[in-house]
């Protein structure tokens, strides 16, 4: 058994773990699917940034997360065990169980459950500003945002909701299909935002593009282990 650690070097007894950084990816000497097994180390946004480079390599091994970031959405959604309890399983030769999670495309760049330019947009850049001191880890930075901006969520929200320009995509919500530009379904959509450059919130990463049209489909599924 092969396993490819990302973003952290990372050793287990009887296990067959190489540790190589993100930007490594990019490597092409790299043979993703020789492995078995990925570790991505890090927060929703590293995640998407891993899942965007190995799409390029279209045979994705089933994702084990490590989450270190500050909020870990998937990781929460699926409530996936501790990393050391499923290497544990791993050296042990126990099954494991997996969930399949779709994600998407937006022109040219991925994303796995979140997208838009609403207030998940403002409230990300807020909360990347508080990024400092003690407020560096967790989920501080994001809960001082939501406060600060709840009175213009209340004032705009309607607004954005109507407009054409606007949209957001969440699919933890997926019980609500859609409310005006908020999806919690999406297989394709297409959207002209009238603006050529363009600042975007996609996985609680933010993105520039550089385009009008924006085309946004699933492409696929991604194996995350459980537990």
């Amino acid at each position: 058994m092969k396993i490819l650690a990302i973003a952290k070097e990372l050793t287990y007894a009887n296990l067959d773990i190489k540790s190589i950084s993100l930007a490594s990816l990019a490597d092409e000497n790299i043979a993703i699917d020789s492995y078995d097994y990925i570790i991505i180390s890090g927060g929703d946004g590293t995640l998407r940034r891993v899942v965007k480079k190995l799409y390029e390599y279209k045979n994705i091994p089933p994702i084990i997360l490590n989450p270190t970031g500050s909020f870990n959405v998937i990781s929460k959604l699926y409530r996936t065990h501790s990393l050391d309890k499923i290497m544990g399983k791993l050296s042990k030769q126990e099954p494991i169980e997996t969930k399949k999670h779709p994600f998407y495309k937006l022109n040219n760049e991925v994303f796995l459950f979140s997208a838009g330019n609403m207030g998940d947009l403002q409230h990300i850049l807020l909360s990347e500003t508080l990024r400092f001191g003690f407020l560096q880890n967790g989920i501080w930075k994001y809960l001082l945002s939501f406060m600060a901006l709840f009175p213009l969520y209340i004032l705009l929200t309607p607004f954005m909701l109507l407009s054409s320009q606007r949209f957001f995509i969440f699919t933890p919500f997926s019980f609500i299909p859609k409310i005006g530009s908020f999806y919690g379904k999406v297989d394709t959509l297409e959207i002209d935002l009238q603006n050529s450059y363009n600042m975007l919130e996609l996985d609680g990463d933010i993105v520039f593009i550089d385009e009008q049209h924006l085309k946004i489909e699933k492409i696929g599924t991604l194996d995350i282990v459980v537990k």
